[in-house]
């Protein structure tokens, strides 16, 4: 068995050390969601969490670690009877984020089940993780199906495997811990409200604990058996603390007082539902008892709300979680009951600070060290869109190729208009892509549409397929009785259609010809409300730009929307309109695509008023031909058409046709604009009829 990095040895990182040593204390905080960038020690902090919790006592032989003190009624395994007890460390059971759905919930022999009636059973991943953690690295990433049994797991507290009307239930309470980079992408708001703390990693910026890390790691890497043997006695006793503050957690009090500044301040922040006061009641409790205390103070609400309360803040993907410290002062100050004196040094971060055992201090190496991080969420300046500046008279459009990027010529980006929703967009056909909400796709979930014989292990069975292939042969195979007497030929699998995500690929006129008809605002409306739509249906999206002379990969593909949004909102504009750039930059980046992700299909998306003004002597004529070339590879496309003004030349309509797609107005893509023109129809076909 390998040797994992010790927790006590981990450099700094306070918030996040805290978070999972409360979950350690009281598992019934619900898990921690780790957000950081890449190579922070975000899995190698989780991972040793797993050696401090203590032994787990289990039914013997049981595979569904039942609590000998109360054992599942419901156990496939049982019924429990004075079969004795064994005692085995806590396990961390790690999901990987390409797991099968028979992997995470477990498989049922579905032959057995028919033919014999008997439930043969192989329990999952839900099973091995209950009463320990469950670890899921880049949780961002993980498939909307395996989303769903976690989200049915860690709400129920059990697992239901159902396959064709046989059906087993099993016991899966677990500590839900998650790591993700944001720039992948977020989460699901319903799992991200799952997740009961969360924290932000990042690098140390201070030179002195970098060369700790490093000096540490390198150690560890030469010796792992004997750097872990330094540190087995500040392991030991931070495991001895978790131990005494799980049995004083039952005695810490909640007085009415603090939970009143709880509840006033989950409002305050307008979070939604009722489980961030759950969550912050629980976690303060934890502080608390992890603090030696058996009274709650305004000083534990106020580090539980900072973990707590963060992600639950979120309206939308393009928000940055945060909070706003000032505010979370005024309100607790304002709630302030009479309470006991908070402890002036309640040791949340461990048996010590500054030295080796206090799990992630360094050592004095001359000199004053670093000065301490404060505790819980830096306070961060809201996101706020610059304001536009005053806009200059227009330019020309044909200003001179020369003229050099960032010159007179480029203007300050404008603020986006406020997003809409909009209509859908799909790739017409049926594919077999990533799980999303956006085109018609064979899915492992979603409406059964026939039946084939399996490829490799059954998942989904499809009964009557079955009983039909079976059916013929009864009398061959002997059958005496009312059973069906069924073969591993007769099975069928279920072919099933859902929905996929794609690639939706924007393609934004960033030219001067947008910014001198200032519509430049109303156009990054429409594209973040795109984005907003992608995130919701699960895609992949990429951002090219043209302006000036040139065509740019402003965002090569990504699941971050955010990350889409902020490069759109910093996108200035200005110079001539090179569309036939634009188009064949997007060409390159969907062959590129097409040969990292062949399954997941692209929707290209062209936001502009149809005009060329760059790239040779005929302009229009070079970007029709750009624009046949995407139909030829077969890429579904859109055009978005931004041209205004009472005479319209109709250029976007006449490139839609170049491409083989659709052309949209920016008003035609607002979903509200498509209903009122169903219901304005609906009204006049209610006069004619009348009449």
């Amino acid at each position: 068995m390998s040797t994992r990095y010790p927790f006590t040895a981990v450099v700094g990182m306070d918030d996040l050390r805290l978070a999972l040593l409360l979950n350690a204390v009281s598992p019934a905080v619900g898990g921690v969601l780790v957000r950081g960038e890449k190579g922070t020690a975000k899995s190698t902090a989780v991972r040793a969490l797993a050696e401090l919790l203590p032994q787990v006592a289990v039914v013997a032989g049981c595979r569904f670690s039942c609590d000998p003190a109360s054992p599942d009624p419901g156990c496939p395994d049982g019924p429990h009877g004075d079969g004795g007890a064994d005692a085995r460390p806590a396990r961390m059971v790690e999901l990987p984020v390409g797991a099968s759905e028979d992997r995470l919930v477990g498989s049922l022999d579905i032959e057995k089940a028919l033919a014999d009636g008997v439930k043969a059973f192989e329990p999952g991943l839900l099973a091995a993780a209950h009463r320990g953690i469950l670890y899921v690295d880049e949780v961002n990433l993980l498939s909307d199906h395996l989303i769903d049994h976690l989200l049915d797991a860690a709400a129920m507290g059990a697992s239901h495997v159902e396959r064709e009307g046989v059906s087993v239930r099993h016991a899966a309470r677990f500590l839900l811990v998650g790591t993700m980079n944001p720039e992948e992408g977020e989460l699901r708001p319903q799992l991200l409200d799952r997740f009961g703390l969360t924290v932000e990693v990042a690098a140390s910026r201070v030179p002195e604990e970098r060369v700790e890390v490093v000096r540490r790691r390198l150690a560890f890497e030469d010796d792992p058996a004997g750097f872990a043997g330094r540190w087995a006695g500040e392991e030991a006793a931070l495991r001895e603390r978790i131990v005494a503050a799980r049995e004083l957690l039952p005695k810490v009090a909640l007085g009415d007082a603090v939970l009143l500044q709880i509840a006033a301040t989950c409002a305050a922040f307008e979070v939604d539902g009722m489980r961030a006061d759950i969550v912050m009641a629980r976690t303060a409790t934890a502080l608390a008892a992890w603090a030696g205390r058996e009274e709650v103070t305004s000083e534990d609400v106020r580090r539980a709300a900072l973990l707590a309360l963060p992600h639950r803040r979120r309206r939308n993907p393009f928000d940055a979680p945060g909070m706003d410290e000032d505010k979370l002062d005024e309100t607790l100050e304002r709630f302030k009951g009479d309470e006991p004196e908070d402890d002036p040094d309640p040791g949340p971060e461990g048996p010590g600070d500054g030295g080796p055992g206090g799990g992630g201090g360094v050592p004095p190496q001359g000199g004053e060290g670093p000065a301490p991080e404060t505790d819980g969420v830096p306070e961060q300046a809201p996101a706020q869109a610059p304001e536009p500046a005053p806009e200059p008279a227009p330019e020309p459009e044909h200003a001179p190729e020369h003229a050099p990027r960032g010159a007179a010529g480029e203007r300050a980006a404008v603020k986006a208009g406020e997003p809409f929703r909009t209509k859908t967009l799909s790739v017409p056909g049926l594919g077999e892509g990533a799980a999303g909400r956006r085109s018609r796709a064979r899915t492992q979930n979603g409406r059964t549409t026939g039946a084939t014989r399996p490829q490799g292990t059954l998942t989904k069975l499809h009964l009557s397929a079955t009983v039909r292939a079976a059916a013929p042969h009864q009398r061959a195979r002997g059958r005496s009785g009312a059973g069906l007497v069924v073969r591993r030929d007769d099975l069928r699998q279920a072919v099933r259609e859902g929905r996929e995500g794609n690639l939706v690929l924007f393609v934004v006129d960033a030219s001067g010809s947008m910014a001198a008809r200032r519509r430049m605002g109303a156009v990054k409306g429409a594209v973040l409300s795109l984005l907003l739509d992608a995130y919701q249906r699960r895609d992949k999206v990429g951002l090219v730009t043209f302006r000036g002379r040139a065509a740019e990969l402003a965002l090569p593909p990504t699941s971050s929307v955010d990350a889409a949004a902020a490069r759109l909102e910093e996108l200035p504009t200005g110079g001539r309109t090179p569309l036939s750039a634009g188009l064949l930059k997007a060409r390159d980046v969907l062959r590129v695509e097409r040969l990292r992700d062949p399954s997941r299909r692209p929707l290209l998306v062209v936001v502009t008023d149809g005009r060329a003004t760059g790239g040779g002597p005929d302009p229009v004529g070079l970007a029709a031909r750009a624009a046949r070339l995407h139909a030829a590879d077969g890429t579904a496309s859109v055009v978005v058409d931004c041209e205004a003004g009472p005479v319209r030349l109709g250029l976007a309509g006449d490139l839609a046709r170049h491409l083989g797609g659709t052309a949209v107005t920016l008003d035609e893509l607002r979903a509200d604009a498509i209903a009122g023109l169903v219901r304005e129809a609906q009204v006049n076909r209610s006069v004619r009829r009348a009449a």
